[in-house]
């Protein structure tokens, strides 16, 4: 398998792809991960339009395991700073609004409302307990990825973050359901200097295989 070669720079290829270059903007070339939220309100409307967005992406066998508990009151997002590492504390608290990605470890319940032609599937997956909770991590990841799309989407800044204690967390906010924090992402209006320089990409022919 070899990459192909070629000296075109990557703005030439912006009019092959069906999404108007402005919304490519919006969602890839000209979104940042924000470091800082400006003191505005993120409605109920923005939060549910995100979801509405964001659940519709494919996951194997549609799943759909991942859960967003949504932490807007200052009350909560006092009770998550604790967890988070030093360093992206001032962040999280500028945000007024931070989702707490989880998936539910029991996520097959739902198999047969998600995928009623296949009414065995989820007595297939249970029988393998390791698989049953690849699958709830793997699946979960990748409607992790949309989420940050559909923040994107919805005109706002998205600030995700891996650098927590998944187990406090839990504790703290999941103690009486089955759900498992995986992702934090800080979701608002970027504030006064809000980015980080941006950092590279691999090129095509770094990263790109044909055969």
């Amino acid at each position: 398998m070899t990459a192909t070669d070629s000296s075109t720079p990557p703005d030439h290829f912006a009019k092959h792809l069906a999404l108007e270059p402005a919304a490519q903007e919006m969602l890839f070339t000209a979104a940042r991960t924000a470091n800082r939220f400006a003191d505005e309100p993120v409605t109920d409307e923005q939060m549910r339009a995100i979801w509405e967005l964001a659940k519709w992406p494919p996951t194997s066998a549609n799943t759909n395991p991942m859960r967003v508990l949504y932490l807007r009151t200052p009350e909560a997002r006092e009770r998550l700073l604790p967890h988070l590492a030093e360093g992206n504390r001032a962040k999280s608290a500028s945000a007024p609004v931070t989702a707490v990605l989880a998936y539910d470890p029991q996520y097959t319940e739902h198999l047969p409302q998600l995928l009623p032609f296949r009414p065995d599937f989820k007595e297939i997956l249970e029988a393998d307990p390791v698989k049953h909770q690849e699958q709830a991590r793997f699946n979960a990841a990748l409607q992790a990825g949309y989420f940050l799309l559909s923040v994107r989407a919805a005109g706002l800044a998205a600030g995700p973050l891996g650098c927590f204690d998944p187990d406090g967390v839990d504790k703290e906010f999941f103690s009486e359901c089955r759900w498992r924090s995986f992702l934090l992402v800080n979701i608002g209006n970027p504030g006064n200097d809000p980015w980080f320089e941006r950092l590279p990409r691999l090129d095509y022919e770094e990263a790109v295989g044909l055969l």
